[in-house]
């Protein structure tokens, strides 16, 4: 299992008032938000091939972004993005096997080719938005309601024996959902009492064996603060269906767009509409 080295000191993060690195001088280097999951993945994915010195951090700060980081690097003003060979990409998705693939170190997809191994990854990378969805359905109800993105999760962890993970060995799989679990996990346990882990053991030995990986667990954020951001989140949703139920649309415009600056840009969410057309 791919781990991380010494634990590196973060750069603070560079908002409205900072200058912008010298773009386009030859440094690879990975735009994130510290908060992101989304930026989390291709982090994750960055610190697993030992890449530290390789692929430089620049952490931004999606409360005051830096008119810069539009203008000049990543014109859909979104984390993550990685500038490499004079070009920037997106997408986290592409972006770790970007990263898997045209960089050195150990490889995050386990060497087999079996139709097994090819329909498990193909079905599991397509789940990952159905997952969030219904897992984050549930916040506004009953927990376990979420109970069958969970199911799926443990069925997938039931295919492979030769290891605890999705794929069996650690792998690019892995990385894609953990962020998305390691937030949802305390929100569930704290907010709705409910432990998605009881009485799914695959999932919950995933779970300590992804914490023992230190490329991981260097990008952690504090569990009390994920269980804010998605209260906070939230409650943008369940304000924004109260008073869309009794008409009154103005105050409902102004009052989602100051909680979406609250919380979806803060916590690196997709920001609120109103807000990023003028970015």
């Amino acid at each position: 299992m791919a781990t991380g080295s010494v634990r590196e000191v973060l750069p603070p993060a560079l908002d409205s008032h900072s200058d912008p690195p010298p773009i386009f001088d030859g440094t690879t280097r990975l735009y994130i938000s510290y908060t992101c999951p989304y930026a989390q993945r291709v982090w994750i994915t960055r610190n697993c091939k030992g890449l530290q010195d390789k692929i430089k951090l620049v952490p931004i700060d999606l409360k005051n972004r830096p008119a810069w980081y539009k203008q000049k690097v990543y014109p859909a003003n979104k984390v993550p993005a990685l500038e490499h060979n004079n070009e920037v990409k997106g997408e986290s998705l592409e972006l770790i096997k970007y990263i898997d693939s045209h960089f050195e170190g150990p490889s995050l997809f386990p060497d087999v080719k079996s139709q097994k191994f090819l329909i498990s990854c193909f079905s599991l990378f397509s789940y990952i938005d159905s997952f969030y969805k219904t897992a984050t359905s549930s916040f506004k109800g009953d927990g376990s309601k979420a109970g069958v993105a969970f199911d799926y999760i443990e069925t997938a962890l039931s295919k492979f024996e030769d290891g605890p993970f999705f794929l069996g060995q650690f792998s690019l799989v892995d990385i894609a959902y953990a962020p998305f679990i390691e937030r949802i996990h305390p929100f569930l346990l704290e907010v709705k009492k409910y432990d998605f882990t009881l009485g799914r053991p695959k999932l919950a030995t995933w779970i300590e064996e992804m914490n023992k990986n230190e490329a991981y667990t260097q990008t952690k954020s504090d569990p009390k603060d994920l269980v804010q951001s998605y209260k906070e989140r939230f409650m943008v949703l369940h304000l924004f269906k109260s008073l869309s139920s009794i008409g009154n649309f103005s105050t409902l415009i102004l009052l989602t767009c100051f909680f979406c600056r609250l919380s979806f840009e803060h916590w690196g969410f997709s920001a609120c509409p109103h807000h990023e057309k003028k970015n």
